[in-house]
């Protein structure tokens, strides 16, 4: 597992948001969300010392070699502002976004991962990532993810017009279930998939927090002692972010 350490400074914050959506409903509803997360980015800047987004920030993303999805160059901009002054941008892929390769990198200056990392924060430990595909259950889903993310399915998508292939993976996102205001209200527990997965992770190494989104819920579960896992839920409702401040997490939700 990929790890991570940054250095606690006296002033400074790490920040933690997932499933921005960028994208849906539509054109003029996701750029007022653009705006709003801006905002928030300029609200974080002057005490941030990194900032992870953990994934769906784009509600549909497929890179080209030399072709990029039209749309959010000002959320992109603002990115690459962040990391010209200095501060460390991590993203991580999600099942929306996961066709990331070397964009983002090279011309924004984050740091792109695909799969959960170990976050120390000073002595704190924390595991991080999108969450989509941990735990048990959703085999069909695992099995399916697995597919998409092959470099043969990679290949043979690449191979289409972008005009014809964007317009097909935005039509495949609209299925996404954030559309669906009832999608599930009694997931917990044993039937939520990322909190017996953090169960399990405990059980062989301990984390201060596990930070996750993927799941458009906002949970605050105890996995054991001095242990918590907490969703992030999404922005296109909400707007909740997280953040470490000397050690300790809080919640907050952003112009709610």
């Amino acid at each position: 597992m990929i790890e991570i350490h940054i250095e606690p400074l006296q002033g400074k914050n790490v920040y933690f948001a997932s499933d921005f959506h960028l994208g849906t409903p539509n054109l003029s509803k996701s750029r007022v969300r653009e705006l709003k997360i801006i905002r928030w980015l300029d609200s974080i800047k002057p005490d941030a010392a990194a900032i992870f987004l953990l994934g769906d920030i784009f509600d549909f993303w497929f890179e080209y070699k030399k072709v990029v999805p039209k749309g959010f160059a000002r959320f992109q901009g603002k990115i690459a502002e962040l990391t010209d002054s200095g501060i460390q941008v991590v993203i991580f892929s999600g099942n929306h976004d996961m066709w990331m390769n070397e964009y983002l990198s090279e011309e924004l200056g984050a740091i792109v991962y695909h799969e959960p990392a170990e976050l120390h924060i000073g002595t704190t430990k924390l595991l991080v990532g999108h969450g989509d595909g941990l735990g048990p259950g959703d085999g069909k889903y695992k099995l399916l993810k697995k597919l998409f993310k092959s470099k043969v399915a990679r290949w043979l998508f690449s191979r289409l017009h972008p005009n014809f292939s964007l317009a097909l993976g935005q039509f495949w996102s609209k299925s996404s279930r954030i559309n669906n205001a009832d999608f599930e209200g009694e997931s917990f527990q044993e039937k939520e998939f990322l909190f017996q997965y953090c169960k399990q992770i405990e059980e062989q190494k301990h984390f201060d927090y596990y930070i996750f989104g993927h799941r458009h819920l906002h949970l605050d579960m105890a996995v054991a002692t001095n242990s918590r896992y907490i969703n992030l839920g999404e922005w296109v409702n909400h707007s909740r972010y997280a953040l470490i401040k000397d050690g300790n997490l809080e919640l907050i939700d952003f112009e709610n």
